[in-house]
């Protein structure tokens, strides 16, 4: 065994032990969910942080960047803290002083039941790819770190039961104190590596100059209609999809009090944006240091550009920090991915058909946890092939065209009623699918499309006479 893969091992199990410790703290389903809404400052910021710098930051974004630059890239770093940001300044509060288990409670409060269970439903079926966008990439870790002994599949059948063991008896307390741990490591690691990648590459100025003379700052979409909606769909579907989602509503309402909530979603959105960025420099530094390989790669699988560079270029104590902040970002993003979609599931879908007490409830979702840990992982195996970012770009779909207006009107406007939700969700689902089927050749980004349908769906079905449920005010 070698010395990494030693280092590696004992990471692992530190991280096991945090998370199993945290589970000491949880006694009922609240410490499970919200960890008891009395998480601190610090770790709020960390577990926001962690939020989405996971695979698809590390690995996806880092290949795309060296393909295509950050005009196949700009949506995410953006997109995403801009969600994380727009959350702490117009959603938090709100919904913190409602006092929520979960999003989907949000929904049944304010509306009913139906539109509860259905967008339940449709947050739950996002986190497929998401989660499963994670699992792949603890596979490739393994395969990579083994050097092919441990195949690809075998691999992320360990990182989903390594994530799992400790995610289903902490929940919510695992996560955010894992996150902390794990939050640490990226930092140091990410910063040293820069460090170390820069001096190799002739100096950060070298490479940001070589990197603006091969276009790569260009983000700009070219001045037609078709190019120009797909720019705003791509922003749009990161920045706005994102913010209907259970992992960032449990780790905002986490929070001891609604200001730490607020603070904490705002601080932790702004570092997710400037730490995006190292993992896209460290992988073009690839094109200096190492260019015949970059060339091998990055048609075929730009996203082993990063790692392949740090196996073969950088000294071991660079290869342990560099792997030390990868598994970090994975595990640490998917373990809130895996908890939040399985508790969705069980509060506010299995709930609403089989009643349950508190302690019911903690046993079904743990149960529902395993679960779902089985079927992203089977999904997983069913996508290997598909690249890291494309599966997590597809998650946030889903609840763009069916959550996202009847959350923020249901807040915003007073005259949101459940039948205008329920025209919503169904309007921009409907939509959104005939797009996806038969618009091909129409200049309107399917989910864009939805999202227009879905807002004119909540418009018109709150004004006309109400037939569904009852008219609801804020």
């Amino acid at each position: 065994m070698s010395t990494l893969v030693g280092f590696v091992i004992l990471y692992l199990v530190v991280s096991i032990a945090i998370g199993l410790f945290a589970a000491t703290r949880v006694k009922n389903a609240g410490d499970y969910v919200v960890a008891g809404r009395s998480l601190p400052l610090y770790i709020v910021i960390a577990t926001v942080f962690a939020t989405w710098f996971g695979s698809e930051t590390v690995l996806g974004i880092s290949a795309k960047f060296v393909k295509d630059g950050l005009s196949g890239v700009i949506e995410d770093p953006f997109g995403s803290s801009m969600c994380l940001i727009l959350v702490g300044l117009f959603f938090a509060r709100k919904l913190y002083r409602m006092n929520l288990m979960t999003i989907g409670d949000y929904y049944r409060r304010r509306y009913n039941r139906t539109v509860e269970i259905m967008v339940s439903l449709c947050i739950v079926i996002s986190y497929l790819g998401w989660v499963s966008a994670q699992i792949t990439a603890l596979g490739l870790v393994f395969n990579i770190l083994s050097q092919g002994s441990i195949s690809l599949p075998i691999g992320m059948i360990i990182g989903a039961s390594i994530v799992l063991l400790y995610t289903l008896f902490g929940g919510m307390w695992s996560v955010a104190l894992t996150d902390f741990f794990q939050m640490t490591i990226i930092v140091a690691g990410l910063l040293y590596i820069a460090y170390v990648v820069s001096g190799m590459a002739g100096g950060a100025d070298k490479e940001v100059a070589h990197a603006a003379a091969a276009g790569k700052f260009e983000f700009a979409p070219a001045l037609t209609s078709k190019d120009i909606l797909a720019f705003v769909a791509a922003w749009v579907t990161m920045m706005f999809g994102s913010i209907p989602q259970q992992d960032v509503f449990q780790r905002v309402m986490s929070a001891k009090s609604e200001n730490t909530g607020v603070i904490g979603s705002i601080a932790g959105g702004s570092f997710y944006f400037l730490f995006a960025f190292i993992p896209m420099f460290l992988a073009y530094s690839a094109s200096l240091i190492d260019p015949k390989m970059v060339a091998s790669l990055i048609d075929t699988d730009a996203q082993m550009i990063l790692p392949t560079l740090i196996l073969t270029n950088m000294p071991l104590f660079a290869q342990v920090m560099f792997f030390g902040a990868l598994l970090s970002a994975i595990m640490s993003t998917a373990s809130g991915t895996l908890l939040a979609p399985s508790i969705t599931l069980t509060e506010n879908v299995l709930r609403e058909f089989f009643p349950m007490s508190d302690k019911q409830l903690l046993l079904t979702t743990r149960i529902v946890v395993v679960c779902f840990a089985i079927a992203v992982t089977a999904f997983a195996l069913m996508s290997q092939g598909m690249p890291i970012y494309d599966m997590v770009g597809n998650a946030y779909k889903v609840t763009l065209v069916a959550a996202f207006v009847p959350l923020v009107m249901g807040l915003y406007w007073k005259r949101a009623t459940a039948q205008g939700a329920l025209f919503a969700v169904i309007g921009g689902l409907t939509s959104w699918l005939l797009m996806e089927k038969f618009g091909g050749e129409s200049i309107w980004p399917p989910q864009l499309a939805g999202l227009l349908v879905s807002f004119g769906g909540m418009i018109v079905g709150s004004l006309i006479p109400q037939h569904v449920g009852k008219v609801v005010t804020a």
